[in-house]
């Protein structure tokens, strides 16, 4: 089904792949040369360097929980206009009733933002981002930054990549995206699917051979192979978007007529190139896919790395649902998932089919097909979510919103909160079945630090169709007979030709629209000579989320406050570290208005510290807090777990790895320094981490850096090595400043 070359190919004619090895002639370095993405990146990287790349990009995008923050912090950085197109979506903080008017005086900001600097607006319930952008901006052999980690738009022939909201201040001040040339892997798809499989089958195939071993992190994944021109566009946007799950850094596909009548079908046929390798291409991995051997795929909770074949899940149910639960209740997490077993079945109570992953015109038609003339009952919800306007108006011509209205389905707008945490939440103990991209712990609302805990299970539309109409019992839909009409798509673009403000070069004298929940960032320090951190949260488990780093649904009315929304960081998670930083900031704050900060048991540090560094001066010292995470940082590209935690006096966080780029990005932007220990150290939290000369190490761009870890409960004192990985100029800059924004000042 499914193989991996993890040693360089090459791939000749489209086609043969050939392993490197000592007896192939061709040029590697030429034929790296040979890749769709080698082509795309050479055309928009300024630097004369191929090694060390510097991009601009063609287009940004951000949504409602983003784009403020992101204009407030360029503006402070000089903002004059948007020099490329910038869409504004409105698809996370729809739903106005959470906050008061909070989250819709965030939409008239952006839309004061896009009249003042030349940009476009999307009003709520208009469409979800990814499919905005794949409907009207995306094309062959572009490249667009978005300030959402699910930024994917490959299956058009576009390199997309999602970042923290530092990196779009970045283009939107004429500066550029700094990375070293990444790896590239080949995704070679040979077959097609069988009838039922849909794209969520195989993306959660793809996620589950390589995101624990770390095959294409931070590496870009290029689809090729002849498998390709048996799917249609929308099935490869629903595989492309999910590669996200993977750590990859993006994506990029082979185009041919299908793109070509996609676009054309959007009044967008100038945007089509055609894509391929050149006859001789070298990729750094490859993985070979056999479209015609996937199966009907289950991601258990709480991970979309966590997948099963639904066959393979029946027939071993109470084994992999104990595993489950007891990989749960390492993380702290209580469930219950034996419960839902009835008659040797497992049964849900909902279903949802939302989002750029989801919610496309081609999985909702193909869901249709299954429920219509059926009904899906009282003890089973399903609620789907269109991705946009367009695509409702469509399902709403042809029959197919009615046909599933009367089997009992609930229609939506185009909403991202089943994604994130803001909509449809299940009641505590329940069971969803969703086609959304991520299934982590409060994903689906819920707030298991309170116990009320629901658990989400992701699976494709057709599959969750055909569980609906058996009454929750989990059935794949390769087990039921169904003929699929798929019914044309017409696309119309009148509606956004009605609601969508198109300001890009139309800069009008307007004034930006603030609420009071509108707030600047707070003035932030430059980094000190020395530093002396605590440790004020300590979190051992595989993998940190950013929805664990800062919560996701219930805080996304406070995100153009920071400082209301630092109140949430790690609330889930560790919930005394707010507490624990506070304290540390506290103690910062009266050091630098010329008080002694040497009180209780900092005192006792104090004294230590002398042992090893007598010409300490304590009213010299920057005093702030760390965290220490196992592998931080899978999740969204929301800046603000960075943010949060240097508002409340963070200096740094530490981690055997990291990841995702974006969120070390993110550190660095908001100038947390981005350690790295390789040494198995046994950290506690309340314990301190000293570091002289930490300023001329940055300005030394030294990749090794010693550390003090000094205990609180004896007298100990033992050296640590933190590791920071190569830095740029730029990213040098910005650590020294303190963050991005004093940078820009200052620069």
């Amino acid at each position: 089904m499914i193989s991996l070359y993890d040693k360089g190919v090459f791939l000749v004619n489209g086609k043969n792949i050939i392993v490197n090895d000592l007896n192939v002639n061709f040029n590697k370095n030429e034929a790296r040369k040979g890749t769709i993405t080698y082509n795309i990146l050479e055309k928009h990287n300024i630097s004369n360097d191929m090694e060390n790349l510097k991009l601009k990009f063609d287009c940004l995008a951000s949504h409602d929980i983003t784009y403020v923050g992101i204009i407030q912090t360029a503006r402070a950085s000089g903002l004059k206009k948007f020099p490329i197109p910038y869409v504004l979506t409105n698809c996370h903080n729809t739903l106005c009733a959470v906050g008061g008017t909070i989250n819709e005086d965030d939409h008239m900001f952006g839309l004061s933002a896009a009249k003042k600097y030349g940009g476009i607006y999307v009003p709520p319930h208009q469409a979800v981002i990814h499919q905005y952008m794949r409907e009207n901006m995306a094309g062959c052999g572009k490249m667009i930054l978005g300030s959402d980690s699910h930024t994917r738009y490959g299956a058009l022939g576009t390199i997309a990549i999602g970042e923290g909201g530092g990196e779009l201040v970045k283009q939107l001040l004429n500066k550029t995206y700094d990375i070293k040339y990444p790896e590239v892997i080949g995704v070679y798809l040979k077959g097609k699917p069988k009838k039922g499989i849909g794209p969520q089958d195989v993306a959660l195939t793809i996620i589950k051979a390589v995101f624990k071993n770390g095959f294409v992190k931070n590496k870009i994944m290029e689809f090729i192979g002849e498998g390709i021109s048996n799917l249609n566009v929308e099935f490869r946007n629903g595989i492309d978007v999910m590669t996200t799950e993977t750590t990859c850094l993006t994506s990029i596909w082979k185009t041919d007529i299908e793109v070509k009548e996609y676009l054309r079908e959007h009044d967008r046929d100038k945007d089509y190139n055609e894509l391929s390798p050149k006859n001789i291409a070298y990729y750094d991995g490859m993985i070979v896919i056999d479209l015609d051997e996937i199966e009907s795929m289950i991601a258990l909770p709480f991970h979309p790395s966590n997948v099963y074949s639904i066959k393979e899940l029946q027939n071993n149910l109470i084994e992999i649902l104990t595993k489950v639960e007891r990989e749960a209740f390492e993380q702290g997490i209580q469930i219950d998932l034996k419960s839902k077993i009835r008659d040797g079945s497992l049964f849900g109570e909902q279903g949802i089919i939302a989002g750029c992953a989801g919610g496309t015109y081609d999985n909702i038609v193909d869901v249709t097909d299954i429920i219509k003339n059926k009904s899906i009952g009282v003890d089973f919800s399903l609620n789907v979510y269109p991705s946009s306007q367009s695509t409702s108006i469509e399902l709403n011509k042809n029959g197919s919103m009615a046909r599933m209205m009367e089997s009992g389905a609930v229609i939506r707008t185009a909403f991202c909160g089943p994604c994130f945490g803001a909509g449809d939440t299940p009641a505590n103990g329940q069971l969803s079945f969703r086609h959304t991209t991520r299934n982590f712990p409060n994903r689906e609302g819920s707030k298991p630090g309170e116990g009320q805990i629901s658990m989400v299970a992701l699976m494709d539309a057709r599959s969750i169709a055909a569980t609906a109409i058996n009454g929750g019992k989990l059935t794949a839909a390769t087990d039921i007979e169904v003929e699929f009409t798929k019914p044309k798509y017409n696309f119309n673009r009148t509606v956004y030709k009605n609601k969508v403000y198109e300001g890009f070069k139309k800069i009008e004298d307007s004034t930006l629209i603030y609420g009071p929940n509108i707030v600047d960032w707070p003035e932030l320090p430059k980094l000190p000579n020395d530093i002396l951190l605590k440790i004020c949260a300590v979190i051992n488990d595989p993998v940190t989320t950013t929805d664990e780093l800062i919560p996701s649904g219930e805080t996304s009315s406070y995100r153009s406050n920071p400082m209301r929304l630092a109140e949430f960081t790690l609330s889930r998670r560790a919930p005394d570290y707010i507490e624990n930083a506070k304290e540390i900031k506290k103690i910062e704050d009266e050091r630098k208005s010329g008080k002694n900060p040497l009180t209780g048991k900092l005192k006792e540090i104090f004294y230590k510290i002398k042992k090893i560094d007598k010409e300490i001066n304590i009213l010299e010292i920057g005093i702030g807090s760390t965290i220490y995470a196992n592998k931080p940082g899978d999740g969204s590209a929301r800046e603000q777990a960075a943010s949060c935690q240097k508002i409340l006096g963070g200096w740094a966080n530490i981690a055997k790895e990291y990841a995702t780029k974006r969120y070390r990005s993110n550190l660095i932007n908001w100038g947390m320094i981005p350690f790295v220990i390789e040494d198995k150290i046994n950290f506690k939290s309340g314990e301190y981490i000293y570091i002289k000369d930490i300023k001329s190490a940055i300005e030394n761009k030294s990749q090794m850096i010693k550390g003090y870890l000094i205990s609180i409960k004896s007298e100990d004192i033992k050296i640590i090595n933190l590791k920071l990985d190569s830095l740029t100029d730029t990213e040098m800059n910005i650590l020294l400043e303190g963050c991005l924004i004093n940078y820009y000042k200052r620069t």
